[in-house]
Formats: structure tokens, C-alpha cells, sequence
């Protein structure tokens, strides 16, 4: 039979594929999840990967008043609150910011990518992260030393480049036939057969696997890669799955019913 939870109160698991649609992904809200039901983070860069996606979900905390301080340096995106709080916000999915996928839409921010972090020692990206370059960018004021430390690992470890594995049409480079073989093995106990099980918008404007495997496939990489932020999703790269099992279910995924 299918369940269609609504974001503010979709706390469950949302198994191996959650996969991605940004602004409206299927997030538990800070204010909905009970701070016990939010499992513990791996101390690392997977952890950091969650952070990344959404911090207030994964560390089970309110969002901050008002919008970030940066916010009001750019006018193209005229989300607020929480949303601005988020850093695939600003820097989006496929972590290239202006010069990716966020380049235009209503997701544009202006804000620089992130791809070159790899090359940077850990103090000057952890300067970047706790105000001492810019006191606008200060997340110590979120974040405790070994949160901070976790965003520094995933800048340094974990942001794929995802150009091999998707095209600017959004089209998959992956085998399907592999795809459908992980899906039924891992995540189809949560998310059913035809990836139906959980609705991660709204009953108007419905999204569910396939919707966000077809809509941002950028998204669906990431959270395939490090797992759903307040939830027990297993991450994908924690089991040891390689980028191409990723884009194989991603290419698979895309084939299941979008509404």
C-alpha cells in the first residue's frame, strides 16, 4: 500500500537511494525530529557529506533565525530561512556553485564552487568555515571542532566530480541492468518496488524516487553517496560502493514511475 509522508514528518528510512531533488528533497525538518531519533555521524568525511546536505536535519538542531549573512550579498535565489542555511545552497549538488548546475533557475546564487578545496591544506579551509577569513562564514557558531573537522575531510575527500557519471541533459552514465540488481537488493525494503513507498513532496506536487532521479540527478548522487541527513539511509560510499555502482542505480532509478 503506499505512504505518502510529508517532509516535516518523514523521520524513517529512506534506504539506499533517497536520491536527489534539491530545494524540495525529502528532509526531515530540524523542528520535527526528536534529537534522539537522529543516528550518530561517522566522524568523517561521510559525516561531513550529511552536514553538507543539510546540517540542521543531520545534527537534529533548530534552524538559525532569520537568513545567513551572506544571503543578502546575492538576489537571484529568493529562498529564505533554513534553505540559506544550507550549503548545496550556495554551492550546490554537484559543488561547483556558479559554475555548475546552479549557474541559472531559481537556485542561482552567484556563490563560487567548491572544486578546488581538494587542493587546500586543512587550516585554510577550516578558516573558511569558522570565520577567520570571512566572519560572515562562521559555522563554529553551529558547529562544535569535530563537526568543523568533518566539513574540512569532505572538502578534501569527498566532492566527486560527477561530470563522467552525468550529462547536462541529466541523462545517466550508467547500466541500468546492474542498477535494477542493487536497487533490489538494498533498497527496495524501504522504498518499494517501483520507488513509490515514500512521497517527498506533497500530495499537489508529488516526488518520489523516480521524480528526483529524473528532475536532479546531482542531488540523488550525493545522497546515494552519503545517505538521507537525520535518517538512517545508509551511505553508499560506507558500504563500499564504487562511483559507477552509483550512476548504475542512478540510471536505473530512472526508469521508475515519477509520480
Amino acid at each position: 500500500m503506499r505512504r505518502s509522508i510529508r517532509i516535516n514528518l518523514f523521520i524513517a528510512v529512506i534506504g539506499a537511494i533517497l536520491l536527489a531533488a534539491c530545494g524540495g528533497a525529502a528532509t526531515p525538518t530540524a523542528e520535527n525530529v526528536p534529537e534522539a531519533t537522529v543516528p550518530p555521524l561517522s566522524p568523517d568525511y561521510l559525516g561531513g557529506g550529511m552536514l553538507y546536505d543539510n546540517w540542521m536535519s543531520a545534527l537534529g538542531v533548530d534552524a538559525p533565525a532569520g537568513d545567513h549573512p551572506l544571503w543578502k550579498t546575492q538576489t537571484t535565489n529568493t529562498r529564505t530561512g533554513k534553505d540559506t542555511f544550507r550549503c548545496k545552497e550556495c554551492h550546490g549538488w554537484d559543488y561547483k556553485g556558479v559554475d555548475g548546475v546552479y549557474a541559472s533557475g531559481s537556485h542561482k546564487t552567484g556563490f563560487p564552487g567548491l572544486m578546488g578545496a581538494a587542493a587546500m591544506s586543512a587550516g585554510d579551509l577550516l578558516a573558511w568555515m569558522d570565520g577567520t577569513n570571512n566572519p560572515d562564514h562562521d559555522f563554529s557558531v553551529y558547529f562544535d571542532d569535530t563537526q568543523l573537522a568533518m566539513v574540512v575531510d569532505f572538502l578534501q575527500k569527498g566532492l566527486t566530480d560527477t561530470s563522467p557519471y552525468i550529462n547536462a541533459d541529466k541523462t545517466a552514465n550508467g547500466d541500468a541492468a546492474h542498477g535494477k540488481e542493487l536497487y533490489t537488493n538494498t533498497c527496495q525494503s524501504c522504498h518499494e518496488e517501483d520507488g513509490r513507498a515514500y512521497n517527498f513532496g506533497s500530495e499537489d506536487e508529488p516526488e518520489v524516487v523516480g521524480t528526483i532521479a529524473a528532475d536532479n540527478p546531482w542531488e540523488f548522487f550525493h545522497k546515494v553517496s552519503y545517505g538521507q541527513p537525520g535518517a538512517n539511509m545508509p551511505s553508499a560510499l560506507k558500504n563500499t560502493w564504487t562511483l559507477q555502482d552509483i550512476a548504475d542505480l542512478l540510471a536505473y532509478a530512472k526508469s521508475l514511475p515519477t509520480e
